[in-house]
């Protein structure tokens, strides 16, 4: 299986992380949005969008994070551990909440994106970034109610924390964004699990270490 990844998107680091959870070998394929990579023929064929992530399968390609995970687990119901429970209300209840990380936590979180990591400092517009800010403390109350970590990961904490992650990323770059002081104890303690996940630091984005 090949995997074709951009380092820092919370959708690719989704993916790294179910194909490590469900225990599949693949090949990782670094794609640099700098050079262009999304863009080629032979990247286009594979996913017409141009973005990240896709999976290679024996030559069938799959795009889109949520569709590549359930993939994973119906085409490797055997492999490693799995991503959604056998129980209907379970499996319905991480389905909820995959759908409420990529409508509601994703979608508040763009405005801070957009100004933080995508604007120079010098033009940044406070008012912007203190709309998407109360827009994702927003969100992240309502998962600090939620069932999110109650049981063992699963494809759900694959689809938050690398969005509450990179909300965090974006706070080393703007220090008075604040993002750290919303995450409740119930947040940070899940935080923290997904953390000493075997295999957790194996999947952290490369550009995001400390450079030695």
């Amino acid at each position: 299986m090949d995997f074709y990844y951009g380092s820092g998107s919370p959708y690719a680091w989704r993916v790294w992380l179910a194909l490590e959870h469900k225990k599949l070998a693949y090949e990782l394929h670094v794609v640099s949005f700098d050079k262009g990579e999304t863009k080629t023929p032979e990247y286009l064929r594979m996913n017409p969008r141009g973005r990240v992530p896709v999976i290679s399968d024996k030559g069938f390609a799959v795009y889109e994070s949520a569709a590549i995970v359930e993939y994973l687990e119906q085409a490797y119901p055997g492999s490693g551990a799995p991503l959604f429970a056998r129980d209907a209300r379970a499996a319905a209840t991480t389905r909820r909440m995959i759908r409420e990380a990529d409508e509601y936590l994703a979608h508040a979180m763009e405005q801070l994106v957009d100004q933080v990591l995508f604007t120079r400092p010098e033009q940044w517009d406070a008012h912007k970034i203190e709309k998407g800010r109360a827009a994702f403390g927003k969100e992240l109350s309502h998962f600090e109610t939620s069932p999110l970590g109650e049981g063992a990961p699963d494809a759900a904490d694959y689809a938050v924390y690398p969005m509450v992650a990179l909300a965090l990323r974006m706070q080393k770059k703007k220090p008075d964004l604040g993002i750290a002081a919303m995450i409740g104890p119930r947040l940070s303690g899940w935080m923290k699990k997904i953390e000493s996940l075997p295999f957790f630091d194996k999947t952290y984005p490369p550009h995001w270490r400390p450079k030695a």
